[in-house]
């Protein structure tokens, strides 16, 4: 793959990443737990290891959320009348959201709880 063809790719993929920025609330609530929870990784100076659990489980909430919106959106392209498959399909997308937010708060409460707790019992 060219330079040139690459920028383009790398052009769209950003595009996308606005829109969904732009057009989806719980993309932009996600994001700003995340970095609330990246802020507190720092204070509590985090180790190797559980940085990559929180960077992986936060990377795993925004790409689900993404993917839901372009499911929405093509779901919303083919047909604007209701239809049981295109409920369901709108309906398992945000249920996969709601389990890579699940185990993003799992993977947070097994990371940042025991530093959280050596604070308040050595308080």
């Amino acid at each position: 793959m060219g330079w040139r063809r690459w920028r383009k790719s790398v052009n769209f993929a950003l595009r996308g990443i606005g829109y969904g920025w732009s057009t989806q609330p719980n993309l932009r609530i996600h994001g700003v737990i995340a970095l609330l929870v990246l802020l507190l990784g720092a204070v509590l100076k985090l180790r190797t290891w559980e940085w990559v659990a929180l960077f992986f489980a936060i990377a795993f909430v925004i790409v689900a959320e993404m993917i839901n919106t372009a499911i929405e959106c093509t779901v919303d392209l083919v047909t604007r009348e209701y239809h049981p498959l295109a409920k369901n399909a709108k309906n398992i997308a945000a249920g996969a959201v709601l389990v890579t937010a699940a185990n993003a708060v799992l993977v947070g409460l097994l990371v940042l709880g025991p530093h959280l707790w050596k604070l308040i019992v050595s308080g």
